[in-house]
């Protein structure tokens, strides 16, 4: 059980958390379910961090995370218990392709982050060559390949299958989840069920059907692998703060904390917003830069670490058409585009094909949205939004015949937003825990560079940092500012 139930009725102290991402939402939250006192601190004027509702031509849209893996429990079960859970929805259609080769061929089934475990889907889609599959198949008979204590996914994926493999498959379905390149990410850090089986097992494809074999036995029968919200998911972020608020929660924006210093009483003392606020404990759920510097004098260790974290920046461009205009609209939910072809757009996504309540938002609309921009190929983000919007319409009309103009158009941008878990990320994390959790004065790290990037990750992350902090604290009254 953990310490937010267990805790219920105490009154532990009183909690800072600076960041009002979701992962800082979600800590304040289960805080707030431990008895705590909470004043979450955010230096910009909303929150959400990458979770960002929006509207084009009079339909509300998502401008950044659109989905969230539903099975892995902690974002479904936090949208339930602040109210959501009659406008959670799974995806219209999950029928994806890949822009590969010249043609849109289908997403093969049968695989874990694009390494296959069944060879006749891959075989069938065109998307790896002849020779290609030949290479594959010598994963049968070769030695083992070890992982060592960790390894780029790119690299070990390439010694067991070859190359086009990972230049057509893992490149960009890891591409979609971190705009990272699979020959610098950490196996271990970003699919690590794959690092196990490359562990245990001589044959990675023998590995990859072990991992699929595991996960059907634990899945629950018939229920969605994604899953999204009526209206967005940009609106949690709203949601989980409302129901802060409502528990006695303070939320302040446009409060930058200027210093995190200890007291001699092993508390905190934040300056912030012309403020100084006491605190018995600290959540530092912000990027790895503002984090560094909050942390430089209190815990240069962590600093030290935090300030090696490379990241990637992106933009996504949503833009609404007209049906009529179109002739004959996109099919499936979208396509991924490797980088191995030399074209623009990483990806495109077909938002009203894939959610419902777009399309019933207006029925004579199309909604989709490109992303561009990845680590170590981010030129074309010193374009300009027209710029960005005129290389989408160029590779929609080259990948689905698109020749339309848009009615309308969004570019949101996210400068250096996404964290790169780098080979030996793990070790990392770890370093940086150990750090702050031997700082005398509870403190403690969370947000998307530790456990995930994904957004059950980002909650779980706020919550298990909540849940230590309850566990550290010793029952008696708040302490006051």
């Amino acid at each position: 059980m953990s310490a937010a139930h267990t805790s219920r009725g105490r009154a532990p102290g009183h909690v800072v958390v600076i960041g009002g991402g979701i992962s800082g939402l979600a800590a304040a939250h289960r805080l707030l379910e431990g008895g705590a006192r909470v004043t979450l601190l955010e230096a910009s004027g909303r929150l959400g961090g990458k979770l960002l509702a929006g509207e084009i031509a009079g339909v509300p849209v998502d401008l950044g995370a659109e989905s969230m893996l539903a099975r892995r429990p902690e974002a479904v079960d936090l949208a339930r218990a602040v109210g959501l859970g009659e406008r959670l929805q799974p995806p219209g259609t999950a029928t994806a392709s890949l822009w590969t080769r010249g043609a849109l061929r289908p997403m093969p089934k049968g695989h874990v982050m694009g390494v296959p475990g069944d060879l006749a889907p891959l075989a069938a889609s065109g998307v790896i060559s002849p020779e290609g599959m030949a290479r594959i198949a010598e994963d049968e008979t070769l030695p083992r390949t070890e992982a060592g204590a960790d390894v780029a996914v790119g690299e070990y994926v390439a010694a067991r299958l070859g190359r086009e493999v990972v230049d057509r498959l893992v490149e960009p379905l890891l591409g979609g989840v971190y705009a990272g390149d699979a020959y610098r990410i950490s196996m271990r850090a970003a699919v690590p069920q794959l690092f196990e089986a490359a562990r245990t097992e001589r044959s990675l494809i023998e590995g990859v059907r072990a991992v699929q074999a595991r996960a059907a036995a634990q899945a629950l029968p018939g229920g969605p692998v994604f899953m999204g919200i009526d209206g967005g998911i940009g609106t949690l972020p709203g949601a989980v703060a409302d129901a802060v608020r409502r528990a006695g929660g303070e939320i302040l924006l446009r409060t930058e904390v200027r210093e995190l210093r200890r007291t001699a009483a092993d508390g905190w003392q934040i300056a912030a917003g012309g403020r100084l606020i006491a605190a018995d404990a600290v959540i530092v759920a912000a990027p790895a830069g503002a984090a560094a510097r909050l942390l430089r004098d209190g815990c240069p260790a962590a600093a030290d670490e935090l300030d090696t974290v490379d990241h990637a920046s992106m933009a996504l461009v949503t833009m609404a058409f007209r049906r009529s205009d179109l002739g004959t609209v996109p099919s499936g939910s979208g396509f991924l585009v490797p980088p191995v072809d030399g074209h623009r757009i990483k990806a495109s996504t077909f938002a009203s094909h894939k959610w419902d309540w777009i399309a019933r938002a207006d029925p004579d609309l199309f909604v989709l949205r490109t992303s561009l921009g990845r680590y170590g190929d981010d030129a074309d983000l010193k374009r300009d939004d027209a710029e960005l919007v005129e290389l989408s319409l160029a590779d929609l009309g080259a990948a689905v015949g698109l020749a339309a103009r848009p009615v309308a158009t969004t570019v949101t941008r996210w400068d250096g937003g996404l964290p790169q878990y780098a080979v030996g990320h793990v070790g990392r994390v770890d370093r940086i825990r150990a750090a702050v959790a031997g700082v005398s004065g509870p403190l403690r790290v969370c947000g998307a560079l530790y456990d995930g990037v994904g957004i059950p990750a980002c909650i779980g992350s706020g919550q298990r940092a909540a849940d230590e902090i309850l566990g550290t604290l010793a029952a008696g009254p708040a302490t006051g500012e």
